[in-house]
């Protein structure tokens, strides 16, 4: 109708290793966000554990992008979701929550670590704290913008 708001709805989903932050251990956390009148973000937390993995095709369905949430002191346990995310040419973001007395690395660190693609962003955080989770969420919807244009700039071009 004439006049209405238009409203855009982002689904962007949350995974990580078991312990990295995110709380979700068995079935799946939904979180919503409104940035603006016009903008809310579907946030859906994936479960932490490997026998839930069965879960992750129907949580990720329709999803602009996603966050993997890692613990510096077990990367290993991105391993999985990275892949995932990969092989599904869904973006995402590798948000390092950063715990108290944990080692220091940088960005690069940790994007040579879990042997990331070229530009996949890796951003340094605290789950805990409002303003750092903010710079995520943003950082994952530009870089999720970025990517699709990209696509879809190659696949008329």
């Amino acid at each position: 109708m004439i006049g209405e708001d238009i409203v855009l709805t982002l689904k962007i989903v949350v995974a990580g290793g078991f312990g990295a932050g995110k709380t979700t251990t068995v079935a799946m956390d939904f979180g919503r966000i409104t940035v603006h009148s016009g903008l809310t973000l579907h946030l859906f937390g994936t479960p932490g554990q490997d026998r839930f993995r069965f879960l992750w095709d129907d949580l990720c369905e329709g999803a602009l992008a996603a966050i993997v949430l890692a613990d510096i002191r077990r990367l290993e346990d991105c391993f999985a979701a990275v892949d995932y995310f990969e092989r599904g040419r869904i973006p995402f973001v590798v948000a390092v929550n950063r715990f108290p007395g944990a080692p220091d690395h940088t960005e690069l660190d940790v994007a040579r670590a879990l042997d990331l693609d070229r530009g996949t962003p890796v951003v340094l955080c605290d789950a805990r704290d409002r303003a750092s989770g903010k710079e995520v969420l943003i950082r994952t919807v530009e870089y999720a913008g970025r990517m699709h244009t990209a696509r879809l700039l190659a696949a008329v071009g």
